[in-house]
């Protein structure tokens, strides 16, 4: 019994033992601290929140079961140095983690302390982007960066078709770093900020009137205002005093104004009236129990806080109270892992000890490497949504809700999200779907915008606050019909002025603009300098005959080009007559030399299908010779007498008069072509030949044509000479390379064909060697540029560009051409058909060589069972010459020869005879 007793005694402590691993042991209580600033529109509601969420972990017996949280609270005020005070004031404490703080400016700061003595930060508001665990290990964001909200104010300028923004912003670390994480979003999305407006904090009214109305001054129209509430309000109430709120502007505020709005428990009208069609953002909150339960016990909450100032519940709060429960669930892991609240000395603190700051009673956290790793790790689902952190140390699924300001009240026009973009569709929703990010997807509901308009705004205006706009225009003295300049009156036209003139009234908002002539008025303006002054600044745009080059788009932006454009050779042509051989011209040599061989061909392989059959084509070796050659040349003018008996030849000589047919044709119209149209001759083939000549080259006075001859094709600049009119180019090309003149001009296009109307003595040679158009110049990122080219393209589109062509540039007759050499035909363009002939011809012969060896064999078959064994060796070598015999011999003959010696072989060759006697009666038919 006493044994049994003793077994049960070991039992009972190996139970007790197992079940004491199990169970959470932890202190009595754990110091937290709460950083804030209670003054402030998050600060009160984050207070209340943390009060609150405090309270429900220790009424909670489920989590830190034994286990107080018990925390002291401080009020940073915004105030970095105040911040690192009352964080070292925690140390002293024995605190293991601190909630907080409110601000990123406050939190660079102390993110070192806690670096330094391992105690975890855990912020709800500090969303600085650049706040990062690879620098700050121990400060741990419970809400979104910022990094996603600049992504999701991104989406918006690129989902409106704005292409710039006028960002304006508090100059610390929450503005600077939070407008540079814009700037990289829009670059994504290839849009940018025009124009950054920082305040400096503290800053007068009076400071940030100035700021506003230089930022007014840009081009920009579209501003995105990232600041702290009362800053943020401020700037509004100026705003709205410098009609900077009215129609044609865009405001996007980032989720500090929705915090203001949705704290206020009535809206005030005069505030509302200073953001009207404001769009904002506001942290996505999930519709979770937590956030239902924290929702109703708010009104009672705010009364036993603030003793009945009463101030709503918004997002931040939401965060603020799964902050302290993501602390509460990794105490409660850190404490079963066996964890415990230590501290030890810092020996680099003991070095400097000393004085009256007391820095011996700061130390290290013994746990606080295994407590972050503790918070890192949790999962559970808080009244915001589910509370986890991603490898990179941001909470998943970021999302904001996008508000419309209208009238007395907020309207969700929609959401943003990292998991699929812009939609009308709450988040929560989408993550049961796949992703889906594509541009078709991306919605949003319907906006009023300032002005009480639901227009989208265009985004933009000119700069200087819609000053004219000073547009430059080449001063031209030859080619005025494409633009003019009186130096008298200040008039300008031509051809690119009204289709400039033309773009500009399709706009859908007026411009004022005024045209300014440049150059000397002598001779035409150098381009290049004309471009360089809309990078100097003197011209805000240039319209006139301007190409689109390499060089020049560089540094300016071009409109679609209004006229295709290209370099091409100019020159002299001289007409050339018929001469007594101009009958060989239509053929090259190697297709007269072929056509011959085939004629001779052709006549050669009738006769060897005739001459057995037919008396046309036997008699004596001269006249058969003759035959041939009679027979084969005759057929090109269908004129041969001599008559085709047999199947084979009549096939032959059928496809060889339809190869005849088709040469003789050909050759007739080319000879008629060559006969009745003039035909030009050029020692300029094209742009090989002029660069392999040492001839001078002419080009027009402030063309890109002489930089791209020089530079691109390495011609020498000593064979160039610049031309200024079209007189002159008539001039130089009268007289020749040799005399003081040019052997070609290399000029755009238009310009030539317009020289062309009234000058028949001259002609392009050659093909366009550059591809290029001209446009319009604006600076860099010009909206007016994009919108300008969608008016250029319905220009085209509705022909109005082209009435505009021919109300200046009306073409006559010309003598434009790019080819000066006769059309001659070439043997590979009969190809097909030598081939069929020749086919036909090796057909032909192949059966009929197979028929006559096969009646040859008869016939020597005949002639040895006739005379036995009379036949001699000897008549194996002769059997050839037998052969041939036999071939040239008519075929009645030797069928008859076989017969008279043997009437076995008579009947042996009977169907031969017959078939050959059947082809002489209807041939003689």
């Amino acid at each position: 019994m006493k044994s049994i007793l003793q077994i049960l005694g070991i039992f009972s402590c190996l139970c007790y033992c197992t079940l004491g691993q199990n169970v959470s042991v932890g202190p009595d209580v754990v110091n937290i601290g709460v950083l804030c600033a209670f003054d402030s529109t998050i600060g009160r509601v984050a207070k209340v929140a943390i009060a609150a969420a405090i309270n429900d972990i220790n009424n909670d017996s489920s989590i830190l079961s034994g286990t107080k949280l018990v925390a002291q609270m401080q009020d940073t005020n915004y105030s970095g140095f105040i911040g690192i005070v009352q964080a070292l004031q925690f140390m002293e404490k024995d605190t293991v983690a601190i909630i907080g703080p409110q601000s990123s400016v406050v939190a660079h700061v102390i993110s070192h302390v806690a670096n330094e003595l391992q105690v975890p930060l855990m912020s709800f508001a500090a969303t600085d982007p650049t706040l990062t665990s690879l620098q700050y290990p121990f400060f741990v964001r419970t809400i979104h960066s910022d990094q996603f909200q600049m992504a999701s104010v991104a989406d918006l300028v690129d989902y409106y078709g704005w292409n710039m923004v006028t960002a304006v912003y508090i100059d610390d670390d929450y503005g600077r770093n939070g407008i540079a994480t814009l700037g990289d979003e829009l670059a994504k999305r290839r849009l940018k900020i025009l124009y950054k407006a920082a305040i400096r904090p503290g800053a007068k009214k009076s400071e940030m009137a100035a700021v506003l109305v230089k930022a007014a001054m840009m081009e920009s129209r579209v501003f995105v205002l990232h600041a702290h509430d009362d800053s943020g309000l401020a700037v509004f109430s100026l705003a709205y005093n410098l009609t900077m709120t009215s129609g044609g502007y865009v405001w996007i505020a980032t989720d500090w104004l929705s915090a203001v709005l949705d704290s206020v428990p009535r809206l005030d009208s005069g505030l509302l009236s200073t953001m009207q069609g404001v769009l904002t953002l506001r942290q996505h909150t999930g519709n979770t129990n937590m956030k239902k339960t924290l929702v109703s016990q708010w009104s009672t909450l705010v009364k036993e806080e603030s003793g009945g100032s009463g101030f709503l519940l918004n997002s931040f709060g939401f965060y603020a109270y799964d902050s302290v429960w993501m602390l509460a669930h990794a105490l409660d892991a850190f404490f079963s892992s066996g964890g415990n609240i230590s501290f030890s000395p810092d020996p680099r603190l003991h070095a400097v000890a000393g004085g009256a700051l007391n820095l011996d009673a700061l130390s290290i956290f013994d746990g606080g490497m295994l407590l972050l790793e503790k918070i890192r790790k949790v999962n559970f689902m808080g009244a915001a949504g589910p509370v986890k952190l991603d490898s990179d140390g941001n909470l998943i699924h970021p999302a904001y809700d996008i508000i419309n300001i209208i009238g007395s009240g907020l309207r969700t026009i929609g959401y943003w999200s990292n998991y699929s973009g812009l939609s009308i569709v709450s988040p929560e929703t989408l993550y049961k779907k796949p992703p889906n990010g594509t541009i078709e997807n991306q919605k949003l509901r319907a906006v009023f915008w300032p002005g009480e308009t639901t227009t989208t705004p265009r985004g933009w205006v000119f700069a200087n606050n819609g000053n004219e706009l000073r547009i430059g225009v080449p001063n031209r003295v030859s080619y005025r019909q494409f633009v003019s300049a009186d130096n008298q009156t200040g008039m300008v036209s031509g051809f690119c002025i009204d289709v400039f003139a033309a773009a500009i009234n399709l706009l859908p908002y007026p411009v004022a603009y005024r045209f300014i002539p440049f150059g000397s008025g002598r001779e035409n303006p150098s381009y290049t300098q004309l471009i360089n002054q809309i990078v100097t600044d003197e011209f805000d745009a240039v319209v006139g005959d301007v190409a689109i080059v390499t060089n020049r788009t560089k540094v300016v932006d071009f409109t679609q080009p209004y006229v295709g454009s290209g370099l091409v050779i100019l020159t002299s042509v001289k007409s050339q007559g018929s001469d007594g051989w101009a009958f060989l011209q239509p053929f090259t040599i190697r297709m007269w030399l072929v056509t011959g061989v085939f004629f001779l061909i052709v006549g050669t392989v009738v006769w060897l299908l005739e001459h057995r059959i037919n008396d046309d084509f036997r008699g004596p070796p001269a006249k058969q010779v003759i035959t041939v050659l009679w027979f084969s040349f005759s057929t090109l003018f269908f004129a041969h007498r001599e008559d085709t008996r047999s199947t084979l030849g009549r096939f032959v000589i059928i496809i060889w008069l339809f190869v005849v047919l088709i040469i003789q044709s050909s050759y007739t119209a080319s000879l008629t072509s060559i006969l009745t149209v003039q035909q030009l001759t050029s020692p300029i083939r094209g742009i090989d030949s002029l660069i392999a000549s040492d001839d001078p080259i002419g080009f027009q006075v402030g063309s890109f044509a002489e930089s791209y001859l020089v530079h691109e094709l390495g011609v020498s600049p000593s064979r160039l000479k610049s031309l200024g009119s079209p007189d002159e180019y008539k001039a130089a090309l009268d007289l020749g390379p040799r005399k003081g003149g040019v052997v070609a001009i290399v000029d755009e296009r238009p310009y030539v064909e317009l020289f062309l109307t009234n000058h028949d003595r001259f002609a392009i040679v050659g093909a366009e060697f550059t591809k290029s158009g001209w446009g319009f110049a604006f600076p860099r990122d010009s909206q007016l540029a994009v919108d300008l080219s969608t008016a250029i393209l319905t220009l085209s589109e509705t022909g109005d560009l082209q009435r505009i062509h021919d109300k200046w540039l009306s073409t006559g007759p010309s003598s434009a051409t790019t080819d000066l050499q006769p059309d001659r035909l070439h043997v590979y363009t009969f190809s097909g058909l030598f081939l069929i002939c020749g086919a036909a011809c090796v057909a032909a012969l192949a059966v009929h060589a197979c028929v006559l060896v096969r009646q040859y064999s008869r016939h020597v078959a005949a002639e040895q069972s006739s005379g036995g064994a009379a036949i001699s060796r000897s008549g194996r070598r002769s059997s050839i010459r037998s052969f041939l015999s036999f071939a040239d011999h008519r075929e009645a003959q030797c069928q008859g020869k076989g017969s008279s010696k043997d009437p076995a072989a008579l009947a042996a060759s009977g169907v031969s005879s017959f078939t050959s006697s059947n082809a002489s009666s209807m041939s003689s038919r």
